[in-house]
């Protein structure tokens, strides 16, 4: 990785900016001239993506440089309206990626969808053995209902059955897990339920309430995981072990205290919603998994956790559900997505989906070292003064001089800052 390229990145123009990622070999010469021009939306495209368009709504695209994956370097594409997100990831990134940067795993990567039958006259242990008797049928049927992602090499893996009581009726909810390949699946996946439904309905004897995928993808879960040795985590007031520890004190809180653990959680989805929609993923669905995942052990639990490793370095880890395609759904007509599975280098599902969980673990460390160190205000409230001082009327070229002035003051807000816009003109 040309690390050159990006010294002091953030204190460059846009257009600065702009040229040192052309410089980046593996983009093609049309996504480079789509840089500089801009990742235009064709208003035709956009009317045909939703309902009732009636326009374009435009949010902030930045990059994190340094993302050290599985021994492989990425410039990372998100898209986020948020001061300080893309400041805290590309810090806690270039922390990690001196520290020999993210190791991942993922065992299998399968959409899991169900079709619920309810008014069954048979027990569970009959329903078993019925799906016993039938399910090379049915594995027939559902290569039949989608040939073309069983040619290439995915299809249906498994299918079993629960048993789900309410007080008015008891449910038989069989899952069924699709390997979906390259793309998000939902398509793939609801077309094989459906196809499933009539044979399912006749050897329970019971009526399907509904055929559809689930956000709970516990077939997909990433596991990264970072070290980060002690002398990387030292400040000029306090030593690595010192901040180590509170980051360990800090995990440690969020897996007792819920009100924690939302907010530990949501700092880590910052940085995973913004790679999920530069890269043209369903930031909803896996918002959806991510958060029913960290309840299955009946207490909301915290995605990532921090330890103390052989007593010298801090050692982070975090599982999520990631069902992530690289094609599919808007991937292949929105310019910007397309521009930002180039500038990742055109990763796989797989290899996308570790890179996301991993942005998320860098987003976490960051967070976590400055609300035990200096406090969470101290950095986002610099970013967040440029938003104020945009929102005052302020330009560009103003911003740096009421920064300045804004230390001084006590308070900082508005009123603060239009009075200080005031005194500069």
């Amino acid at each position: 990785m040309n690390e050159h390229l990006f010294y002091k990145f953030y204190q460059k123009t846009p257009l600065e900016r702009k040229n040192i990622l052309t410089n980046l070999s593996h983009l093609s010469d049309e996504k480079k001239a789509n840089l500089l021009t801009g990742f235009n939306l064709p208003e035709s495209v956009a009317n045909q993506m939703i309902e009732n368009q009636i326009g374009l709504y435009d949010l902030p695209l930045g990059i994190v440089p340094e993302v050290t994956v599985n021994g492989k370097t990425y410039t990372v594409p998100m898209v986020t309206e948020e001061p300080s997100v893309i400041a805290a990831a590309s810090n806690g990134c270039k922390i990690i990626h001196r520290s020999g940067g993210f190791t991942t795993t993922q065992e299998k990567r399968e959409m899991i969808g169900e079709i619920a039958i309810y008014d069954s006259p048979y027990s569970i242990e009959e329903i078993e053995k019925k799906l016993s008797k039938e399910i090379e049928h049915l594995f027939t049927i559902a290569h039949e209902a989608h040939p073309s992602i069983v040619k290439r090499g995915g299809g249906i893996q498994s299918i079993w059955v629960e048993e789900k009581q309410h007080p008015n009726h008891t449910f038989y909810v069989f899952y069924i897990s699709v390997d979906t390949k390259e793309a998000m699946g939902a398509n793939i996946l609801n077309t094989i339920l459906e196809a499933l439904v009539s044979p399912i309905e006749t050897f329970t004897n019971g009526t399907c309430i509904m055929a559809i995928l689930s956000n709970l993808s516990t077939h997909s879960v990433v596991t990264t995981t970072c070290h980060i040795p002690f002398e990387n985590l030292e400040t000029k007031t306090i030593s690595g072990e010192e901040i180590a520890r509170r980051i360990e004190i800090a995990s440690e809180l969020s897996q007792v205290d819920p009100y924690r653990a939302a907010t530990h959680n949501k700092g880590i989805m910052n940085g995973i919603d913004a790679v999920v929609i530069a890269t043209g993923n369903d930031w909803r669905a896996i918002e959806a998994g991510a958060h029913s995942y960290a309840t299955l052990n009946g207490t909301y639990q915290p995605f990532s956790k921090w330890f103390i490793h052989d007593d010298k370095e801090l050692l982070g880890t975090l599982s999520i559900p990631m069902p992530i395609g690289t094609v599919g759904g808007s991937i292949s007509i929105h310019p910007a997505a397309q521009f930002s599975h180039e500038l990742l280098m055109n990763p796989s599902a797989k290899e996308l989906a570790a890179i996301i969980a991993s942005i998320g673990l860098a987003q976490n460390f960051a967070a976590l070292k400055a609300l035990v160190t200096d406090g969470i205000q101290k950095g986002h409230m610099n970013l967040q003064v440029k938003s104020l001082a945009l929102t005052a009327g302020a330009t560009e070229e103003e911003i740096p001089q009421i920064i300045q002035l804004l230390k001084e003051q006590k308070h900082l807000n508005l009123e603060t800052v239009q009075k200080i816009l005031e005194s500069i003109r």
